[in-house]
């Protein structure tokens, strides 16, 4: 009918760097995104003309259904700090199915047909086995990790303290990966899909403290930590046993270069190249200046 909506694209995470990426990406598409957010300060962040809907996830099936009303696609993240997927995730999914949602984009992680142990395998077989119009997105390392979670030894310490030893990683912009979501779930032939998503250079960590160096203007050095070393500092520092585990994980993923390979996802998927580990730390050098 004249002056209806189109349907939208229901968008979890959307006040982090990943899910705002979509919502950008979409509405350079023309598409109605709608903004899943938790409060009313992360709804007035968004742009102008996105609609925000108050969204929590849950185990109650009429407020799943409720979120997804008048979307016929859903991009689906996992919050950090949500392990149970089945009591908290599977109850979206399951709405999105009920409510003939034509497409679910899943943001995974790089080798996890291989690694039973994380959260996002589970979510990728019951998406399967529920027999989901699913698309995996399969990203490398986030480059933001160096700007947020790593962000205060670059910043305070001049410092990369990381037990990758002399590894390479193909890292990959959480904007470049948002643009992809974007452009999967507003084009067709992506259904069953699974994309592994690397940027399109290989660098150690010393490449990357060298890159800061010369963006930065000071020197930036990459300690290279034995797993012992840093695990203990993590202790040290107070974090709990479970991130510190999946922290031993990461790395020794890491140190067998499983991570190193480049590849033109990005570009294949969006018509533009990958962004360069030198673009995004010109880009975002602010939050490492004291």
């Amino acid at each position: 009918m004249s002056g209806e909506q189109a349907p939208g694209v229901f968008v979890t995470g959307a006040s982090g760097s990943v899910g705002a990426a979509v919502v950008a990406g979409l509405r350079e598409r023309g598409e109605h995104a709608v903004a899943a957010v938790r409060d009313a300060e992360s709804a007035a962040r968004l742009p102008t003309g996105v609609e925000a809907r108050m969204f929590e996830f849950a185990n109650d099936p009429g407020a799943m259904r409720a979120a997804l009303e008048g979307c016929d696609r859903l991009f689906l993240m996992r919050p950090p700090p949500i392990e149970d997927v089945e009591q908290y995730l599977f109850p979206l999914i399951d709405a999105a199915m009920v409510s003939g949602v034509r497409q679910i984009a899943f943001l995974s992680l790089q080798g996890v047909q291989h690694n039973k142990g994380v959260p996002h395998y589970r979510v990728e077989k019951y998406l399967e086995r529920v027999g989901a119009p699913f698309t995996f997105l399969r990203p490398n390392f986030f480059m933001q990790n160096l700007s947020t979670t790593y962000r205060r030894g670059i910043r305070d310490h001049d410092e990369i303290f990381l037990p990758a030893g002399r590894a390479f990683t193909a890292f990959i912009d959480a904007h470049d990966i948002g643009a992809v979501a974007a452009a999967v779930l507003t084009s067709p032939g992506h259904l069953g899909r699974k994309y592994t998503l690397n940027g399109e250079q290989s660098l150690t960590y010393r490449n990357v403290a060298r890159i800061l160096t010369e963006v930065l203007g000071r020197p930036i050095r990459y300690a290279r930590p034995s797993e012992d070393e840093y695990l203990a500092r993590l202790a040290d520092e107070g974090w709990p046993q479970d991130y510190i585990d999946v922290q031993r994980m990461i790395y020794r993923v890491v140190r067998l270069n499983i991570s190193a390979l480049p590849n033109r996802a990005v570009r294949k998927l969006t018509g533009r190249p990958a962004t360069t580990f030198r673009q995004f730390a010109e880009r975002e050098r602010a939050v490492w200046e004291r």
